[in-house]
């Protein structure tokens, strides 16, 4: 039993261990940015994970190159921009505003505006009978 816990707590260890990503950041700066971009980059292959969460070999390839770009001296905009160009907006938790996402931006608006007029309508209704 005490050999079962022990491979239990090794295995628990390294698993956790091996998920920590060490990149040779020259400086904090480096290190939030890298930080900053992952969040807000989609896993592509995961339902609702963003890179920084995702264990996937392509999320783990994509924090590479987002690692890479950081200690080129790239922006946060650039990495984004290049991400964008390649994997399309998709990979981005925060697509821009144009034709093609219109209705992802204004869909939660009109639903509003449907919901108050039937309880608008509901509540007349409700006062005259």
């Amino acid at each position: 039993m005490k050999l079962l816990s022990l491979c239990l707590g090794l295995t628990l260890f390294c698993g956790s261990a091996l998920a920590i990503e060490v990149y040779p950041f020259e400086n904090e700066a480096q290190e939030a940015l890298y930080q900053d971009v992952t969040k807000e980059l989609r896993c592509l292959v995961c339902q609702n994970q963003n890179l920084a969460d995702s264990d996937a070999g392509l999320a783990t390839d994509l924090k590479d190159k987002v690692a890479a770009f950081v200690m080129e001296g790239k922006s946060k905009d650039e990495i984004t921009q290049y991400m964008i160009d390649r994997y399309g907006e998709f990979v981005s938790y925060e697509p821009p505003l144009n034709a093609s996402t219109l209705f992802l931006w204004l869909s939660p608006l009109v639903l509003l505006l449907i919901g108050g007029g039937i309880l608008v309508f509901k509540i007349r209704r409700t006062q005259h009978d």
